[in-house]
């Protein structure tokens, strides 16, 4: 009996998807979390890892957890959810050997457990170490992770078996477009981690060039998704799930510039150019707004532009994916494939 079959290509088993699907989803929720405990500087609420003050990690007791401090709470929940997204990994290298024929595919999946893995030891060892460069590291290294779980699910997808029995040239330039708008999400998001993690040795001058950076790279992000989005309109109309993440980044990077001034606002106050002149000067809540370290409007509105960053990140590379798969035409030979577990040929 072999397992070959005509349709075998287009013909796949949905839950890698459905499991890679949920993967992305959690991720993301993890990587809020994460943002959070950094912006209301909870790192260091657990100094010992891979304990929570001596307990097993899933036997810290439920109301120290919750009516504890706050910062404990952030931490031990960004814990938490870390040791979630290693299951759902485990789960998606699982159900991908036994249900994904593509040996390449499912090396994918096997390379987001072991980045699991590393970003699991990259928190361990920047609490045990104290060190903050190992916490921008740390957060580097999720977003790459997240942006390799939406990759999964990307091409697990039905979309992605039966883009191949068309072929269009004209992606070409829509995928090069992709790429660089994705390397400019992810170097924005690297630049984000210089001036969230600011050290006591960090000059005035330092940071200043770092933030000017971070505004210019927006500033050509921005230039870039609407590049993206005029070139996925204009030629590929009729292709929903190239309009449907064009689309997606037109909103998200409007949400995100509007999250990036409400991060400065609510971190460093207006400029003084801005609040001494013209109407800025005569508002009643300009005069009497205040700067507020750790209030809500700050940590909220700086995690959700974090987040919101790593969104368009993801949605650069599916993006990417998807008008690289239009260029590939049909699919490769069934040498590429691998015996799924438990059948023989």
């Amino acid at each position: 009996m072999t397992r070959f079959s005509a349709t075998s290509v287009v013909a796949r088993s949905p839950w890698p998807h459905r499991a890679a699907v949920l993967l992305v989803c959690m991720t993301l929720v993890l990587l809020w979390v994460g943002a959070l405990v950094t912006s209301t500087n909870s790192g260091m609420a657990v100094p010992d890892w891979p304990t929570t003050y001596g307990y097993n990690p899933f036997f810290y007791p439920l109301q120290t957890w919750f009516n504890g401090p706050r910062q404990v709470f952030y931490e031990h929940s960004h814990r938490l959810l870390g040791s979630l997204i290693g299951t759902l990994a485990i789960g998606l290298v699982a159900t991908s050997w036994f249900a994904e024929r593509r040996r390449w595919a499912f090396r994918l999946t096997v390379v987001a457990l072991g980045m699991v893995i590393v970003q699991g030891l990259l928190g361990g060892l920047r609490v045990t170490h104290r060190d903050r460069t190992l916490a921008q590291v740390h957060g580097c290294f999720g977003p790459l992770f997240f942006a390799v779980t939406v990759a999964i699910a990307t091409v697990t997808s039905g979309w992605w078996s039966k883009a191949a029995l068309r072929l269009d040239r004209r992606a070409g330039r829509l995928q090069r477009l992709a790429i660089a708008t994705a390397a400019i999400a992810y170097l924005q998001l690297v630049l984000g981690t210089f001036v969230r993690h600011v050290s006591t040795q960090t000059s005035i001058g330092e940071f200043r060039f770092f933030a000017m950076f971070h505004l210019l790279t927006a500033l050509v992000l921005t230039a870039h998704v609407v590049l993206v989005g005029f070139r996925v309109l204009r030629n590929f109309a009729d292709e929903r799930l190239l309009v449907r993440p064009a689309l997606a980044l037109f909103g998200l990077i409007a949400v995100q510039l509007c999250l990036g001034v409400g991060t400065w606002l609510t971190h460093y106050g207006p400029p003084a150019w801005l609040s001494d002149n013209g109407w800025f000067a005569n508002n009643e809540w300009l005069a009497h707004y205040t700067v507020e370290a750790g209030s809500a409007w700050q940590t909220q509105i700086t995690t959700a532009h974090v987040a919101v960053g790593s969104l368009i990140f993801g949605t650069s590379v599916a993006l990417a994916l998807r008008s690289w798969r239009l260029l590939q035409g049909m699919p490769a030979p069934r040498s590429a494939e691998r015996p799924l577990a438990g059948v023989t040929a």
